[in-house]
């Protein structure tokens, strides 16, 4: 690191103290148990003796102080608050209730150095790319800021861009966290539980996605592809020409705000067909595409009213998209169905089959701590049942057994919860298990059964017949790879039966080499006895010695 980077990162750190001070972050820290005791003698004594104590002893919840800390410091780590505000799995509620109010409350950079950036990206004067470029900025957040514009053709834009020396900040501040969340892992135990450096490294992972535009444009084609042929999602169109690593064309979308309930009750938008509809589309995206939108917070869904009988939903943002691998598809539909059936063994039986948790577990044992934390759930109507704290439920005891939660499953669990949120805000009586059990069911008849494999097999039908001409040669080829597998395993038995053979030559070899020693121990004897009873010894002495020695050699010497 250069030492204008040196410098930049400590007065970053600088900053980081007197914020952490000023809301006394120390007593959130002591509240939650580290080991002061433990740490270096220059951190013990700075954590004893810094000026923050002189302060009053804070009045606020320590996650509240969390919150405002996270603010004060800025974009950056507001950003990071919200993702961790994700990993219901490993925070306290308090803490992630707390962490979700976080807001991107940022303040725009200059819109006249947004036109600079827009014009270096693409290598030409505005007015050429844009019949109008509004300077004023429509909304800005903690990576980027987004202008309305005119394309020549008379296509409203929004023209999406970086922040101008935001990478430079983001990689200070993620050494900064990766320091913090070493040294919390080294001198803290409690912390290794809650893994801040995995933490961390998911952020930089998610981050880094925000802050490549193209990264964010591929997955919005993706997106709006997935959904062409449905009237469950709209997804606006990129303009690849004006699209950029640092710029982002899209097509203006009009909508309403999904967060202004009052509005859409006003236009006589039919709210149970609306939250009907998002749980629908959440569960194609997941299942029938596993390619799904995971940052559905308020500020990114919007709502067509055009016929307010028959609402619709409009998505933007597609930077952080979510997938499953085909097993974690299938056990993941398996366990909400036996959940729903009330099926514990079940549900312990797949996470052990699925490897979620270690296959060593006892079944029986993890079965009856499933069943201990879900009887009390469904006590509840099922409309009250959340999906997503179940999910958290179920992943939070799982780590007892050494559950390690994937990142797509927190993913996953993160969207469930926005949409399960964002559903019953617009018809608190939403039941999501009667929205959603229908369709998982479907959905595995289809993965399973007679019709699941005739569909494979017409899947694959071309493919087979294709091969059909050459399937003589191939069964020829097959009984040739038999054979030469048949001469191997003979060729491979002969190498045995010779190193078989080997073996026991050098096991005679070496009895043989024993037994000459004896006698030369023996010789060696009986050479230096008469020569001891004339009382002359030295006479036989080297002969004797010579051929003590050889055997010696012959029954420790190496074969």
């Amino acid at each position: 690191m250069n030492r204008r980077g040196m410098w930049g990162q400590l007065r970053r750190a600088g900053r980081i103290a007197r914020v952490a001070m000023r809301h006394r972050l120390d007593w959130l820290l002591e509240g939650v148990g580290l080991p002061v005791a433990q740490l270096p003698l220059p951190a013990r004594l700075l954590f004893r003796f810094h000026p923050g104590r002189l302060l009053p002893k804070p009045k606020e919840q320590p996650a509240r102080r969390l919150r405002k800390a996270l603010e004060d410091l800025g974009p950056v780590f507001v950003k990071f608050g919200q993702i961790l505000s994700t990993r219901r799995d490993l925070l306290a509620p308090p803490f992630a209730e707390e962490l979700r109010l976080l807001q991107d409350r940022v303040t725009p950079f200059s819109g006249d150095e947004a036109r600079q950036i827009v014009e270096r990206a693409l290598a030409m004067p505005l007015d050429e790319a844009f019949a109008e470029f509004v300077t004023e900025p429509m909304a800005s957040a903690s990576v980027a800021q987004v202008h309305a514009a005119r394309l020549h053709d008379g296509s409203e834009v929004v023209v999406k861009v970086i922040r101008p020396g935001i990478e430079s900040v983001i990689a200070e501040d993620i050494a900064l966290l990766y320091g913090i969340a070493g040294a919390l892992e080294r001198f803290w135990p409690e912390a290794r539980r809650l893994h801040p450096v995995d933490i961390v490294r998911d952020y930089e992972r998610t981050i880094g996605d925000e802050l490549d535009l193209l990264h964010e444009a591929a997955n919005t084609s993706q997106l709006r592809r997935n959904f062409t042929r449905s009237d469950l999602l709209y997804v606006p169109k990129v303009h690849w020409d004006f699209t950029r690593r640092n710029v982002l064309v899209l097509e203006r979308i009009y909508g309403v705000p999904i967060s202004e309930v009052e509005h859409l009750r006003a236009a006589g938008t039919d709210m149970r067909k609306l939250a009907e509809r998002g749980v629908e589309t959440f569960f194609t995206q997941v299942f029938e595409d596993n390619f799904f939108h995971a940052d559905m917070h308020p500020g990114n869904i919007f709502v067509d009213i055009d016929d307010p009988a028959d609402p619709s939903y409009i998505a933007v943002d597609c930077a952080i998209i979510g997938q499953l691998t085909e097993n974690d598809q299938n056990y993941l539909a398996r366990n909400l169905l036996a959940f729903f059936h009330q099926d514990y063994y079940e549900v312990a039986r797949l996470h052990v089959e699925s490897g979620w948790v270690p296959a060593g577990t006892d079944v029986h044992e993890f079965e009856r701590v499933i069943r201990g934390v879900c009887e009390p759930i469904f006590q509840k109507p099922l409309k009250e049942i959340s999906f997503g704290h179940f999910l958290i439920t179920l992943f939070q005891t799982a780590r007892r057994f050494e559950m390690e939660v994937q990142p797509q499953l927190v993913l996953l669990q993160k969207t469930l919860l926005n949409i399960e949120g964002l559903g019953r805000q617009l018809y608190p009586d939403l039941d999501l298990w009667h929205t959603a059990a229908p369709f998982m069911e479907r959905w595995m008849a289809q993965r399973a059964g007679p019709a699941a494999a005739f569909r494979n097999f017409a899947e694959r039908a071309p493919e087979l017949i294709e091969q059909l001409p050459h399937l003589p040669a191939l069964l020829l080829q097959a009984g040739r790879a038999v054979d030469r597998l048949g001469t191997i395993a003979r060729d491979q038995q002969v190498l045995l039966a010779r190193l078989d053979a080997m073996q026991q030559a050098q096991t005679r070899t070496r009895k043989r080499r024993r037994s000459a020693g004896v006698l030369a121990l023996l010789a060696g004897g009986a050479l230096l006895a008469p020569a001891v009873a004339a009382a002359d010894p030295s006479a036989a002495m080297v002969p004797a010695g010579f051929l003590g020695l050889l055997g010696v050699w012959l029954i420790l010497g190496r074969d």
